[in-house]
């Protein structure tokens, strides 16, 4: 099958460090190209991947000082593709709404998935112009504000099985928040839950530039309060470790989470979680087997209680069964084969 993989241009694919969405991209690409498909990779520049890489700019927009308008940059994307869409059988876009217009109006089998959350009116009356576009959600929790799109099925995110692995640790002495500091991540709730257990919490995670200022007010003095050690964004090299030499990831968001990628990196290191219940946690964890799902903080520091009930080779199996790279690969393939049968047929009765 030749499939044609549009990233964002934020950040390189893969990321070098935070990017969830191009993490993805980066690990559905490879897998892709093991199972034997024909994979281009449309994205910046500094992407390093298994497949053909066509370079639309020429480093990840984050990293480029002379960037002052994005928008002109994926508007480039957007035309580049169009100019080479007849040489795939599929294009599959992690680009929000960009491509619903465009795209619509040719005849190449194209999908979507949404990455980001959905319960903005400004993204809901975009997305309602194309009701017929075949779009994807990462779970089923992402798609609540929007229901009556044109959603062609749910795949849930995956990792290469042995990226992350559990590693020997002598103990288990800490709680890992990883990703980025925001108010909707919860760093201040895992805070007060390590502290209230009287457990350190180490924090491996990026300040974005529009949360310095959240960062400076709010969290700042808490960093300074005890209890707690800031490391900043770690590789993918660097979490086994991490995350295997934790007690339990502390998940304490307060935001329709569409998925929630540091999960499943824990659970494949055979790390518990303790996940508020929003958005798709439900979904992504296994209540009692790879953490706990919680209502508030004063469940969190109950459930911090009980995370000897659990067995951390149980969670890595589970992850090994329900969230690596090779199963969404084959989820997505099964929809790129319906999307290109459905094409064919309307090409034989028209």
């Amino acid at each position: 099958m030749r499939i044609a993989q549009i990233a964002p241009l934020f950040e390189a694919v893969p990321p070098k460090l935070y990017g969830g969405t191009e993490r993805v991209v980066s690990n559905l690409t490879e897998e892709l190209v093991a199972m034997g498909h024909d994979v281009t990779l449309f994205a910046s520049g500094d992407s390093i991947t298994a497949a053909k890489l066509e370079a639309v700019w020429p480093q990840a927009l984050r990293l480029d000082p002379e960037i002052r308008d994005w928008v002109s940059t994926y508007a480039l994307l957007m035309e580049y593709v169009r100019q080479r869409a007849d040489q795939f059988d599929v294009l599959h876009f992690h680009c929000d709404y960009w491509p619903s217009s465009l795209f619509s109006r040719q005849s190449v089998p194209f999908l979507t998935t949404l990455h980001g959350r959905l319960d903005l009116p400004e993204f809901a009356a975009v997305y309602a112009m194309f009701p017929s576009t075949p779009l994807i959600s990462i779970s089923h929790s992402q798609r609540k504000p929007v229901p009556h799109l044109g959603w062609a099925d749910t795949v849930l995110h995956g990792i290469p099985a042995q990226l992350l692995t559990p590693q020997p640790v002598d103990s288990h002495d800490y709680f890992a928040f990883l990703g980025r500091i925001s108010p909707e991540k919860g760093i201040e709730r895992a805070i007060r839950i390590a502290q209230a257990c009287g457990v350190t919490l180490k924090v491996a995670a990026k300040v974005d530039k529009v949360d310095q200022e959240y960062f400076k007010a709010e969290v700042e003095p808490l960093l300074a309060s005890g209890g707690v050690e800031f490391i900043g964004e770690i590789s993918d090299a660097q979490k086994p470790a991490f995350l295997s030499g934790a007690k339990a990831l502390m998940f304490a968001i307060d935001w329709p989470e569409p998925f929630g990628l540091v999960m499943i990196e824990a659970m494949a290191c055979g790390c518990p979680v303790i996940a508020f219940r929003r958005g798709s946690v439900p979904e992504v964890m296994d209540d009692g087997l790879t953490g706990f799902v919680v209502e508030n903080v004063e469940e969190a520091i109950v459930a911090c209680g009980r995370l000897g009930e659990l067995d951390r080779g149980k969670i890595r199996a589970q992850f090994e069964k329900r969230f690596t790279a090779r199963r969404m690969a084959e989820d997505y393939v099964e929809v790129y084969q319906r999307l290109i049968d459905r094409r064919s047929l309307r090409v034989v009765a028209g």
